[in-house]
């Protein structure tokens, strides 16, 4: 279980333009279901999400991974926590342009020191699995949006995470590929990852995807719980 306690962020703090993203957030989030994050745009999600996966530190409150608390961690540690437990998929996908779909794909691995023949072929064997073998030396810049998508989503999982981290996932997507976003999330949960998605999105937040719904406003959580 991931657990956040007392979650506060504040940003540019004493200043006047101080801002308070995150106020007292507390939730348990169970490992191998899927969380939903439900809320408009600033009701503190994404910063959620950031902090729940290692790549920011909360003002206040603690994250604990299991039983183990982590937000005191120094950087390289929580650098290698973040490395080898998270796979995040984007809202702007964040591909690096010039570089090829293969590229991209393996970029999150190189720190392990994998053997880099190893890599490659896990990496394409990791496209194949969305039908992208064939756009492996593509560079992501002609990629359509479903695909630029698939690409994002595969190299999330290129260290096989234990959980997969979307923020606003179809934002930028159409209704049919959203749709089809919605069902690789689904073949990931029967595979047994743990995914946490924030979205304001119907087809996200009303999907039967969800074991939990949690919905936030104003940096706080104002409802929550399992799914009927």
């Amino acid at each position: 279980m991931i657990r956040a306690q007392g979650i506060s962020k504040t940003f540019n703090a004493g200043r006047p333009n101080e801002f308070r993203a995150l106020q007292d957030v507390s939730v348990e989030l169970p490992f191998g279901r899927t969380t939903i994050l439900k809320g408009p745009s600033g009701s503190g999600k994404t910063t959620l999400l950031g902090i729940i996966g290692c790549m920011a530190r909360p003002t206040t409150g603690r994250i604990y991974l299991g039983e183990r608390e982590i937000t005191s961690l120094p950087e390289r540690f929580l650098t290698g926590i973040r490395r080898q437990t998270f796979g995040f998929i984007f809202q702007q996908f964040n591909l690096i342009k010039g570089l090829t779909v293969l590229e991209n794909v393996m970029i999150p691995a190189y720190p392990l020191g994998e053997k880099h023949g190893l890599l490659r072929q896990r990496a394409l064997d990791t496209l194949e699995l969305f039908d992208l073998g064939r756009k492996a030396g593509a560079k992501v810049d002609w990629l359509s949006g479903g695909e630029a998508q698939r690409v994002a989503i595969a190299r999330a999982l290129i260290n096989d995470p234990l959980v997969v981290i979307a923020d606003e996932p179809t934002a930028h997507l159409d209704s049919r590929l959203s749709t089809e976003f919605m069902a690789i999330m689904r073949r990931l949960k029967g595979e047994g990852k743990t995914i946490i998605l924030a979205s304001h999105d119907p087809i996200v937040y009303d999907s039967d995807l969800g074991d939990l719904l949690i919905e936030m406003r104003d940096g706080r959580i104002v409802r929550g719980g399992e799914r009927p």
